[in-house]
């Protein structure tokens, strides 16, 4: 599940507010083992889900790079290119 945070610091446009909530999801589903909880889990699931969005916000807000921002689109081709070369016959 894990897989599927993506890096979110230092790309150019900044990392939205639901690129954020994804990784933050994802990142909740791993730690209780479920993708879907409980009725009775579910509003426990979700301030988790909300303030680890917040937590990875402010983070994201306090971190300083002297790197040059990268590209979304140059990481994603690249991600193709690796994935390809993975998962070729």
């Amino acid at each position: 599940m894990c897989r599927n945070i993506r890096q979110l610091h230092n790309f150019e446009p900044p990392a939205t507010s639901d690129e954020v909530r994804a990784a933050a999801l994802q990142y909740v589903r791993k730690v209780a083992g479920t993708t879907s909880p409980s009725q009775r889990n579910q509003d426990a699931f979700d301030r988790a889900v909300e303030l680890v969005a917040a937590a990875t916000e402010e983070l994201l807000a306090a971190l300083v790079t002297a790197a040059p921002p990268k590209d979304r689109e140059i990481e994603a081709a690249k991600a193709r290119e690796r994935a390809r070369k993975r998962y070729a016959s």
